[in-house]
């Protein structure tokens, strides 16, 4: 998902998307310590969407 359909997503499907990028962070974390993970690149750009849902939660809290 890119920004611009973040952007337009309500503060409760921010809420749900970013549950959702933590659990699959945590799961691709799991995935790394047992050797499991292929493409460790997925862990860097998992992070960088939790940091863009954070960002915009913040955003709109602030608009408000």
């Amino acid at each position: 998902m890119n920004v611009k359909e973040m952007r337009a997503l309500d503060k409760d499907a921010l809420q749900k998307e970013l549950q959702d990028l933590l659990n699959t962070e945590f799961k691709l974390r799991m995935q790394q310590a047992t050797q499991q993970l292929q493409n460790t690149s997925l862990l860097r750009k998992t992070r960088r969407d939790i940091a863009r849902v954070r960002t915009l939660l913040t955003e709109k809290a602030t608009t408000k």
